[in-house]
């Protein structure tokens, strides 16, 4: 039996009735009611139909954040095409291979990128066309002559169904390249009213919500929530992070919400504009992607107050897996503070532990984070092999280490892939990781594995200290074995004035394992193999 739903881009044309005039989104000193959104969506939905763009077809979008990506993004669920957003930041033979990977029948790049379109036109097959994104000299068309085109044409929202696709959501790659997880217009149904229920209950039109992150992925997501509220999505000025400027925004148009991750939020909180502006509308700092170290945690908690809700959530389970709300941060260590955890299950989602068979664990005892649940994506597209390893008796195994107290609340040890085995003993970083930042002087800090011929592997830390502040490795080694056991001491510990960050904002081990190697200084090692 079919299970007919709600297409996604219906929730622009509930707005553009109910909330015509309403500022939908800010960039800089240019604003879009909802009728003007609205009014550019089925534009822009009717010159990709007239190029023959249709249900199924896949729409890659390679662009920062600007106007044009959000309307692209409820174009594609109007036609029910499917969405298919890459990273900027990506290279232009990475972006060749998702444009391949995914089957991509046409192409909208922003105009910054030349480069990017080239390699996707030397594809073969290539895409049928490919529309630029702003100011250049490349590409069939300009995206906003499209619009200007097809003005006043009301394109009718697509019939779909459940398990239709309407977004291709690449992970990030942290093992080999890219996947393109399948999100649907009955999954991302129930992902946005569980999204408002745990994120940001009581959310309305009169919110408004800052992006700093890329639309591509969590932040999309996060605006697509908002916008099923009518809300208002502001961009900053500029690509740049500026962080007084994020902050002018923050009081100029009273911002309720932002979606980031921990490292941009610890940067928010360490920076002077902090103290400068008016930050009191904020109601939900939502952060994700990567646990928040404890000491940046009390950091953020005593320059924002309880504004804090973290969730812990793949983009496999679109960032539905469990929330901590702000009640439940505390600033003060102790029992209630449940240092650690990452909240309790979503609305709606089961969390277990398993250990390598699948059986459930016990209360306290480590093993692979699994869900199941209606946010769970409908598989890798054209990936069996992945989905295979990806899912057991129904449950989507996450890849991450942890446990679960006695109440249900979990919390995370690890990326199984960031564990290390030096000596025989399994060594987790993160534990590591969250003794070396309690230093006054260290402001970051990455403990990975690296291969070592005696112990099997070894780990090292690279340290990141606070501005003015200095600190040597017998300091830091000297300061740790009083709070780790001497077998998960790292071996050595470099300092270097910043940590290689993804386009997420997050630091995978892999990057710093690159930028170790580059810098010669693994070099020790091989003279102690030698």
């Amino acid at each position: 039996m079919s299970r007919r739903v709600m297409n996604l881009a219906h929730i622009v044309r509930q707005n553009a009735r109910r909330l015509a005039d309403h500022p939908a989104f800010i960039w800089g000193e240019r604003s879009w009611s909802w009728a003007e959104i609205e009014a550019q969506v089925s534009a822009l939905a009717a010159g990709l139909a007239a190029r023959g763009i249709g249900k199924g077809d896949r729409i890659l979008v390679h662009s920062k954040n600007c106007d044009a990506m959000f309307v692209s993004m409820f174009a594609a669920f109007r036609l029910g095409a499917v969405w298919v957003p890459t990273n900027f930041r990506l290279l232009p033979d990475e972006v060749g291979y998702l444009a391949t990977s995914s089957g991509a029948r046409c192409f909208l790049c922003h105009g910054d990128f030349p480069a990017h379109a080239a390699a996707v036109a030397a594809l073969s097959p290539a895409p049928d066309f490919t529309w630029r994104i702003g100011p250049g000299d490349f590409g069939d068309d300009e995206i906003g002559a499209v619009i200007a085109r097809h003005a006043g044409t009301n394109v009718p929202d697509t019939i779909v169904e459940h398990d239709d696709p309407c977004w291709f959501f690449f992970t990030s790659g942290t093992t080999g390249r890219s996947k393109a997880a399948v999100l649907t217009h009955g999954q991302m149904a129930f992902v946005i009213t569980n999204h408002l229920a745990d994120l940001v209950p009581g959310a309305t039109e009169a919110d408004a919500s800052l992006v700093v992150a890329p639309l591509s992925h969590g932040a999309g997501v996060h605006q697509l929530v908002l916008s099923a509220r009518g809300a208002t999505t502001i961009l900053l000025p500029s690509e740049r992070f500026d962080i007084d400027e994020a902050f002018r925004l923050i009081a100029r148009y009273r911002i309720t919400n932002i979606f980031t991750v921990p490292t941009i939020l610890k940067m928010l909180v360490e920076h002077p504009a902090v103290d400068q502006h008016d930050h009191s509308s904020l109601r939900y700092i939502i952060y994700a992607g990567a646990p928040m170290y404890r000491e940046d945690q009390k950091a953020a908690l005593g320059k924002l107050g309880k504004v804090l809700v973290q969730y812990f959530g793949l983009g496999e389970v679109t960032g539905n897996i469990t929330v901590l709300p702000p009640a439940l941060h505390r600033q003060e260590d102790g029992p209630e503070a449940r240092i650690g955890t990452c909240g309790f299950e979503r609305t709606g989602m089961q969390v277990q532990i398993q250990d390598d068979q699948g059986a459930e664990l016990p209360p306290h005892r480590q093993g692979e984070i699994c869900v199941i649940g209606p946010a769970v994506f409908a598989g890798y597209f054209d990936n069996p092999e992945a989905n295979a390893k990806a899912f057991r008796n129904g449950w989507f195994r996450t890849g991450d280490l942890g446990h679960m107290d006695e109440q249900g609340f979990v919390y995370i040890t690890g990326r199984a892939s960031d564990m290390y085995i030096s000596g025989g003993s399994n060594i987790y970083p993160r534990e590591i990781e969250e003794k070396v930042l309690t230093h006054p002087a260290i402001a970051e800090v990455a403990v990975v594995g690296v291969p070592d011929p005696v112990w099997g592997e070894i780990g090292v830390a690279v340290c990141v200290t606070r501005p003015g502040a200095r600190a040597s490795e017998a300091e830091i080694a000297a300061f740790l074995s009083e709070k780790i056991a001497r077998y998960k001491m790292p071996k050595r510990f470099f300092f270097w004035e910043a940590l290689p960050k993804s386009g997420y904002g997050k630091v995978p081990k892999r990057l710093v394992r690159d930028e170790l190697e580059a810098r010669g200084e693994l070099d020790w090692l091989r003279g102690a193999a030698s």
